[in-house]
């Protein structure tokens, strides 16, 4: 799909932000830290400060960005080893939750683009389905905004949708362990929300 943008887009892919957490399967890095709760100056995750610095060389030399998407997968191992382990770690009671059952967005509260987040939608429900609200009408704890996304304020979580200060920005989640979906399933859905969001910016120019 990249091809058919090659000459009006420039693509900048970081494959994969926490090699360790990808190979183990886990949200955290080895020292037992959220990369994706820790693109902050001076994080304590190496794997955040590389990212940073990398992104900080481009921008010093000129390269700006329009729009921004992390790609995120949870799995089971999310509920069934992560988070018992992090309440573990911190001292807390663990309370057991859920995965959302299909794709959805997580944006920015400060700047919702809510036209954009729509579009990547749509491009996505010709693959897969989308997560619905769960029986309290929320998505991983909060109210969608609209169909299939909800809103977080990105830069004070130091989430990685925050490291870029594009106009628009938004993460991604896709769960390869539903019964309605397998890896291919969700890694097509990752690349129609790529298409979808680049489509809706070149259909504005």
């Amino acid at each position: 799909e990249a091809e058919k943008y090659a000459a009006r887009v420039n693509l900048v892919v970081a494959p994969c932000i926490s090699p360790w957490g990808y190979e183990h399967i886990q949200r955290w890095n080895n020292n037992a830290d959220d990369p994706n709760r820790n693109f902050v100056a001076g994080s304590p995750c190496d794997e955040c400060n590389a990212m940073l610095e990398m992104l900080g060389k481009m921008k010093a030399a000129g390269t700006s960005f329009t729009l921004h998407i992390d790609l995120h997968e949870t799995t089971n191992s999310d509920e069934e080893e992560f988070m018992p382990a992090k309440a573990s770690r911190d001292g807390q009671k663990y309370e057991p939750d859920y995965i959302p059952d299909g794709f959805y967005l997580v944006g920015d509260s400060e700047n919702p683009q809510a036209e954009w987040h729509t579009a990547i939608i749509d491009s996505v429900k010709k693959v897969t389905h989308i997560a619905p609200p769960d029986i309290k009408g929320q998505i991983i704890g909060e109210v969608p905004t609209q169909e299939g996304c909800i809103v977080y304020p990105i830069s004070s979580l130091g989430l990685c949708a925050a490291l870029t200060d594009s106009a628009y920005r938004t993460t991604t989640e896709v769960y390869p362990d539903s019964p309605k979906a397998n890896n291919d399933i969700c890694n097509r859905a990752q690349v129609a929300s790529i298409t979808g969001a680049i489509d809706y910016i070149l259909a504005k120019i």
